[in-house]
């Protein structure tokens, strides 16, 4: 029996049947354990009969008439014998400094923890409670209330005696009793009283429900919620009081305050305490069930439920049954609930067994979520509260969450969360790196392997790579282009892959691979070779990157076969590093390609491959018949005669047409145009292109015995040859289509050109006349002369430094200003005066405009 208790002295988790409790999901919102240590060797020779709670510390009374004091974790710190009989209860002031207890043989003691101030008395009845002033250390509150039959209030006097005064009486024993603020509480066997200490006033009488409970095996609870809330428990009844001042206008010979009942439901089972918790209840509940197979009744194990009040119901938060020792003998009236406001800590007192419920921290939340394998909501609630969990560790959760997903077999998850939960951590890396090769998941981990910061052994990355290599080409290929090259020893990964080229030596994928590795170990040459052989996009990235030009003068085919227009790019825009001259060599065998790089070469600039355009003449009437005439417009180096035999032999018309106006024989080109052509419009422009009357002359007698040509010609004659020459040399009776729209459009045009000549003379007309105005206007302005202007002649001041004496000037409409004498003498031919510097400069001569004489 020893070893069964002394087991049942660990942690006490929520205490549900085992079966509810596995079935259920809901997280309790409590946690249990044992007082020990003083407390279990009060208990194994004595049995608690009630108990209160300070901040600091706490009391006990025991059947054998003890109080200890206790620290928080139960041990002693301080005994006192009171009686030899059993303690009813013990009442502390907030300050804990004073202490009140009452025991069964009458006797009361009050009395300071740290001073000599003491209060005896013994009564001639058992004293059920006492409740010390909650500011008992203040002198002006040395007031307490003890009950037994009846309610006294005691209080000390100016001489330091004490007084006391009956409160209530009359209505069988007081049972329970609590103090706060100016408000006193009790409870008798009619119901609950409340008294207002400073109005010295009864305020209210809260009758009691089920009168058909014995007080005395099934007491009342009290508990103050705060200063004016007040609730009470009393067999399966609970309500919530609320005392409230009374208005001025209703006062009469009423209390100054009332009480009003908010709150008022049924509980499922007796309730055997009381305790708040933010704006909810804590409960302590008897239960006695019924057994299945004896059909008695028995005391069950009590519970311990959170409720939220309603106004009329109340619903159920939580609840936990609770295993205590002894629990099959306890009766209702055998257990108490204390509680410490500060902590929010539950003390559920029972005879043998006193259990500490508190709320539980965020590590009991952990705790629970990973009893329930809830590991992602765990790890989660740990990164949320890493400053305030104390038992946990982010990593130790998040390895256990890895190791949880692996079991199920979850891979692809675990090696995700491996990224966020492993970190920069590189030793646990390698370390779960290990542990997917054990179960053959290297696949699964390797997106996720971190590639810098941390960095990995080389080993690590070469076992995935095997792996890839060994089963799947693609994924390792995909590897080799994301990872970097200095993560793993390349010529280890290179002679592997070449291992596996020998089985299968034309693997796309594989020599693709192998190029790329080679690229990293900087060997460029065999990586050139292999994209070049597989035509890879990549070959020229390659070339420009490496600068890989000297290694390609040979292969110059080989990239124009696989993309002429990006190996023609490149090779132009490369021609420091490979020569034109290198390149059109190597295309000797090549006509077709030659073409392609020499018509490039001439399209970015005409005269860079000069002493190849003899060559391009053949190469664009071979291969690009299209550009040869804009080639033999454009380039000025190409041999005329060269072209000219090109194109005769080949009957290319437009060409020839082109050379031999080029080379001055028009009329040869005319005769082509007409003779080969047979095109009217086409002869008609070149006529005007070239602008030569014997042109015309030729087209007009080619023409003048057809008649479309007739047609075309006096459509499109008229502004450049006299429509009468050709209308003349129209044999008679000849019929010509459209003639008589021709003539028309002959007459119009002539009509144009009349009006435009007009139109043109009225403007001349107005302009020569506007500005002849402003000349006039300018002219008649008049000019100011001062002693700062010089004559142009002489060079001397115009004017004289002696104003009386008489001078002459000529001032010319240019500005240039002379003496009269200075002028050489008009001749009897012109008399007109002109100005000398004007006249000598051919900028016409400037007559004068003014002369003055003095």
């Amino acid at each position: 029996m020893a070893e069964a208790e002394e087991q049942e002295t660990g942690s006490l988790e929520e205490s549900t049947d085992e079966s509810e409790e596995e079935e259920s999901e809901e997280e309790p919102k409590l946690k249990y354990e044992r007082l020990s240590n003083g407390v279990t060797e009060i208990l194994q020779k004595d049995a608690a009969s009630c108990m209160t709670v300070h901040d600091k510390f706490l009391a006990l009374g025991t059947h054998y008439g003890k109080v200890y004091l206790l620290d928080v974790q139960g041990n002693i710190t301080q005994k006192f014998d009171v009686s030899p009989v059993k303690i009813n209860q013990i009442s502390l002031d907030e300050s804990g400094e004073h202490m009140g207890v009452c025991s069964e043989d009458g006797k009361v003691q009050v009395f300071g923890l740290y001073s000599g101030e003491e209060f005896h008395e013994t009564f001639d009845c058992p004293i059920k409670i006492i409740a010390v002033h909650p500011h008992f250390v203040r002198s002006s509150c040395k007031q307490f209330v003890t009950g037994g039959k009846k309610l006294l209030l005691f209080e000390r006097s100016w001489m330091n005696r004490w007084k006391s005064s009956v409160l209530h009486e009359g209505e069988g024993n007081i049972r329970s009793v609590k103090w706060r603020g100016h408000l006193i509480a009790w409870a008798n066997n009619m119901g609950v009283k409340i008294f207002d200490i400073t109005s010295k006033q009864r305020i209210t009488n809260v009758p009691r429900d089920d009168i058909s409970l014995r007080p005395d095996m099934y007491p009342c609870s009290l508990c103050w919620k705060d200063n004016v809330t007040l609730i009470i428990g009393w067999g399966t009844s609970v309500k919530i009081c609320s005392v409230k001042e009374r208005h001025a206008s209703e006062m009469r010979d009423l209390p100054s305050r009332y009480v009003e009942i908010v709150s008022q439901f049924e509980t499922e089972f007796h309730i055997s305490g009381l305790a708040p918790l933010c704006d909810q209840l804590v409960v302590l509940s008897y239960v006695k069930e019924v057994s299945e197979k004896t059909e008695r009744e028995y005391c069950a194990r009590p519970r311990l439920d959170i409720i939220q009040p309603l106004s009329e119901t109340c619903e159920e938060i939580s609840s936990d049954a609770l295993t205590v020792r002894g629990f099959q003998e306890n009766e209702c009236r055998d257990y108490h609930l204390e509680y410490s406001e500060g902590e929010s800590l539950f003390y559920i007192v029972s005879p043998r067994d006193v259990v500490v419920a508190k709320e539980r921290d965020q590590d009991d939340h952990i705790d629970w979520l990973l009893e329930k394998k809830k590991y992602e909501e765990a790890l989660m609630a740990a990164e949320i509260s890493q400053r305030n969990i104390k038992r946990h560790k982010i990593l130790d959760i998040g390895l256990a969450y890895i190791n949880h997903l692996v079991e199920r077999g979850e891979y692809d998850i675990a090696a995700r969360k491996c990224q966020k939960i492993l970190g920069k951590n590189a030793a646990l890396w390698e370390y779960e790196v290990y542990k997917f090769k054990e179960i053959g998941q290297l696949k699964a981990v390797s997106p996720y392997l971190p590639r810098g910061d941390p960095v990995l052994k080389p080993l690590i990355y070469e076992m995935v790579l095997h792996e890839f290599l060994e089963s799947d080409y693609e994924g390792f290929a995909t590897l080799i282009r994301e990872w970097p090259g200095d993560l793993y020893n390349n010529s280890v990964i290179v002679q592997a892959v070449r291992d596996h080229l020998k089985k299968d030596s034309q693997n796309k994928t594989l020599l693709k691979t192998l190029a790329e590795l080679y690229t990293y170990d900087k060997n460029y040459g065999n990586a050139l070779e292999i994209y070049l052989t597989l035509r890879h996009k990549d070959v020229f990235q390659l070339i420009h990157k490496h600068n890989l030009f000297s290694s390609i003068k040979d292969k110059i085919v080989l990239l124009m076969d696989f993309d002429s227009e990006k190996a023609v790019d490149m090779l132009l825009d490369n021609e420091d590093k490979i020569s034109i001259k290198k390149v059109v060599e190597e295309l000797e065998d090549r006509p077709e390609l030659q073409h392609v790089y020499l018509h490039k070469l001439f399209k970015r600039d005409h005269h860079k491959g000069q002493r190849y355009h003899e060559k391009q003449i053949s190469l664009y009437a071979e291969y690009d018949r299209p550009n040869l005439l804009p080639f033999l417009r454009d380039s000025t180096h190409c041999p005329l005669e060269k072209a000219l035999e090109i194109c005769q032999q080949r009957n290319f018309v437009e060409e020839t047409v082109y050379l031999l106006s080029r080379m001055g024989n028009s009329r040869s080109a005319l005769k082509m145009i007409m003779e080969e052509l047979h095109d009217v419009d086409k002869a008609i422009e070149f006529a005007k292109e070239q602008d030569d009357g014997e042109l015309w002359e030729d087209l007009i007698l080619y023409s003048i015995d057809k008649p479309p040509f007739i047609t075309g010609l006096l459509n499109n004659i008229g502004t450049h040859v006299d429509p009468i020459l050709l209308i003349h040399r129209i044999k008679e009776g000849m019929e010509i289509p459209n003639l008589r729209d021709s003539l028309v459009k002959i007459l119009q045009d002539y009509n144009l050109q009349i009006l435009l000549r007009e139109g043109c003379k009225k403007i001349l007309v107005a302009d020569s006349l506007s500005l002849l105005k402003k000349m006039h206007r300018t002219q008649m302005k008049g000019v100011l002369v001062d002693e700062e202007n010089i004559c142009e002649s002489c060079l001397s001041p115009i004017l004289p430094t002696d104003a009386a004496k008489p001078f002459s000037v000529v001032v010319f409409h240019c500005r240039h200003m002379f003496h009269k004498e200075c002028l050489p003498v008009p001749s009897m031919n012109s008399p007109a005066q002109y100005c000398n510097i004007c006249s000598a400069k051919n900028r016409g001569p400037g007559s004068a405009i003014l002369e003055m004489k003095k």
